[in-house]
């Protein structure tokens, strides 16, 4: 059986040269097979010349292309069709000196910095390592490597005891040959933006899409941003709820600190310093959200960041020193970590979302805000019931009848809904004088009253 066009499938009527752009695309991604003698539906057309064809075509590859691929005479149909398996490719593959890669069922010619993104993998270094040859050691900040090296006690004990920061940033593997690298620049250096103008983050207050009532821009090295950029957030930006625990005191920001911590370190450390783009930091009254230029690795989906992954970092040196310093646990938790932080906080599960090369996560303040509520399953009654709860505090069957005209029995069915799916909880036993309110609280502020 001969699977249908896809990622790593293609067919063609005849054999052309002009298809060793697909063999190179299917080289330059993760390998494909390409079907020589097949119509768009996969039916066989035959081939007439398939016997030199199949001396011709690996040859051809061979002299053009520099690979050679497993090419193989096959029947279908009582006709000949030629199947063509590429494996991917260690070294890039160009073709007439232009190079491709497989998107979908489709071949797309690599161009600017998709192709210097390419091209930089696949000599197995990142954007970080490599050597900035306008930096010397008089860029880097000390200050910061002392600090670094307090982060750093628990996972490197001995780093207390170096005294050379210039042997301490070999270890480091953050200079090459006596030259500084990128990633020494951006986590270490004093003015990191003389080198990397984009290197800054934005923080905005919005109070529409494309009204702003404040800006702070967060500039310094890599520690600075994470720290400053914090700091702003929780004494400008944020509003802190007031808790006690017997005597204690506790100041609970209204998104979690750690969450926030960890998106910010996050966008530092996966975001692509080739581009144009500043990591922003937009507040709105119902929600914040942080966006960094620079797209998830394929192997990390969107969708897989809410479970269990693999981590890919696009920055390897800036990943590696943060995790020293005890910054990330461990890769691939922390999209895990922003998700559980929000959850004990009692606030809806954030949205991660890659687009147009910009990864963006987005926390959401109200847990039962409408739009979390249809995403939860929720019908249109149950939703003016809830919105109804955080504004009065509780809910009962006659009123939760009045507010939508509906019967006992369908207020009754509703109310059982609620509580499978964890958002109300019952006060009282059943009858007359049972009641509802929300499990994660909203006491209200309008007072008890009748009706819609």
């Amino acid at each position: 059986m001969i699977d249908k066009e896809s990622q790593t499938v293609e067919y063609k009527h005849d054999w052309h040269n002009e298809y060793l752009k697909v063999v190179s695309a299917f080289a330059n991604s993760s390998g494909g097979v390409l079907y020589v003698g097949l119509d768009d539906q996969g039916k066989a057309c035959g081939l007439k010349n398939a016997k030199k064809l199949l001396e011709d075509i690996p040859n051809t590859i061979r002299n053009k292309l520099a690979i050679l691929p497993s090419v193989e005479l096959e029947r279908k149909n009582s006709k000949d069709i030629i199947k063509i398996t590429i494996l991917p490719s260690s070294v890039p593959v160009s073709y007439n000196g232009k190079y491709y890669m497989r998107s979908g069922s489709t071949v797309q010619q690599l161009q600017g910095k998709e192709l210097a993104d390419f091209l930089l993998k696949k000599t197995g270094r990142t954007w970080d390592m490599i050597v900035e040859t306008k930096a010397d050691l008089k860029e880097i900040d000390y200050n910061y490597i002392e600090k670094f090296k307090k982060y750093a006690a628990d996972r490197i004990p001995s780093i207390v005891k170096e005294t050379d920061n210039t042997i301490l940033l070999h270890k480091l593997k953050l200079i090459d040959d006596g030259d500084l690298e990128r990633a020494a620049v951006l986590l270490f250096g004093i003015d990191p933006q003389k080198f990397y103008g984009q290197s800054i983050i934005r923080i905005g207050k919005f109070l529409s899409d494309t009204e702003i009532q404040t800006t702070d821009l967060v500039e310094g090295n890599l520690f600075a941003q994470l720290e400053n950029s914090l700091e702003i957030l929780r004494t400008k930006y944020l509003v802190s709820n007031i808790k006690y625990e017997g005597i204690r005191r506790r100041d609970i920001l209204e998104y979690p600190y750690e969450a926030l911590r960890e998106a910010i370190i996050n966008a530092l450390i996966h975001r692509n310093y080739s581009g144009t783009s500043q990591i922003q930091i937009r507040v709105y009254s119902d929600k914040l959200i942080i966006m960094n230029e620079g797209k998830l690795p394929p192997e990390v989906p969107v969708e897989k960041l809410k479970t269990d992954h693999l981590s890919r970092p696009r920055n390897k040196r800036l990943a590696e020193t943060f995790y020293y310093a005890g910054f990330i646990e461990a890769w691939g938790r922390g999209t895990l970590k922003i998700v559980e932080k929000c959850v004990e906080q009692g606030l809806p599960e954030p949205d991660f979302k890659a687009e147009n090369d910009v990864m963006t996560v987005i926390f959401y303040k109200d847990k039962w805000n409408e739009e979390n509520l249809r995403k939860l399953g929720l019908n249109e009654r149950q939703i003016k019931a809830v919105i109804y709860v955080k504004d009065y505090g509780k809910i009962g069957n006659k009123e939760y009848q009045e507010l939508n005209n509906v019967s006992k029995r369908t207020a009754t069915r509703d109310f059982e809904n609620l509580i499978k799916k964890d958002i109300i909880i019952q006060i009282g036993v059943t009858g007359r004088g049972t009641e509802y309110t929300l499990k994660w609280g909203h006491k209200g502020v309008k007072g008890a009253i009748k009706g819609p």
